[in-house]
């Protein structure tokens, strides 16, 4: 494809597919302890063998039950947490999430103050640390490391643009660059978050593909 038809495919994209997944959680992200926080939880619970959606509803079932932040969730009991998970219909995995939760809040309060931005600040600029001191945190693997850099791009400026493999499978899909840079000149810097979570539901699902297309040649 040209410029022309890459942009136009891209657009086409975000309008239909374009919101990231903490928006559909209920997160509005900022840098701050809270928000970040449960955009940490909802990467975990996404990086299980699990449909997004049902991850999504239990990210807000948590924060429903009042599990938004880090001393909550430590103080909470292992059977408050599985309620809550069953509650988004996260059953399959709910005991031992509940468990990960809570052994992975511990550890963010006993490491890092209970706020996700000593993370950032303990990789000390250097991000290509920053998935390996996310992975500290149980249940957190590099798949669950990457959502979570996906996702916070928007507020950690530093990682744009953190376009990771999974992403570039579904740039590839839709025929659109497959390297980071080329792909995210093709789009405003704050909307490169939007632009990676779409990348991934291209990735993920044909369907997404099939109708990216036909929106694109309309």
């Amino acid at each position: 494809m040209n410029a022309a038809d890459d942009r136009r495919t891209v657009r086409a994209l975000l309008d239909a597919h374009g919101r990231t997944y903490a928006e559909e959680a209920g997160i509005r992200l900022r840098d701050t302890p809270q928000p970040l926080y449960r955009l940490l939880v909802l990467a975990c619970l996404l990086s299980a063998r699990i449909r997004a959606s049902v991850a999504v509803a239990t990210a807000r079932s948590l924060a429903d039950a009042g599990l938004k932040d880090p001393r909550r969730m430590a103080d909470a009991s292992w059977q408050r947490r599985v309620d809550a998970l069953g509650a988004g219909g996260y059953r399959r995995y709910d005991e031992r999430t509940a468990t990960q939760l809570g052994e992975g809040a511990e550890l963010l309060l006993d490491r890092y103050g209970g706020d996700v931005r000593r993370m950032r600040a303990a990789a000390d600029g250097d991000t290509g640390r920053l998935p390996e001191i996310l992975q500290e945190i149980p249940g957190l693997g590099p798949a669950g490391a990457g959502i979570f850099l996906r996702e916070v791009q928007g507020v950690w400026p530093e990682l744009l643009p953190y376009l990771d493999d999974k992403a570039l499978r579904g740039a590839t899909r839709l025929g659109l660059p497959d390297r980071p840079g080329p792909l995210a000149r093709l789009v405003d810097p704050e909307d490169t978050p939007a632009l990676a979570a779409a990348l991934v539901r291209a990735a993920l699902d044909q369907e997404v593909v099939e109708d990216v297309r036909r929106r694109a040649e309309e």
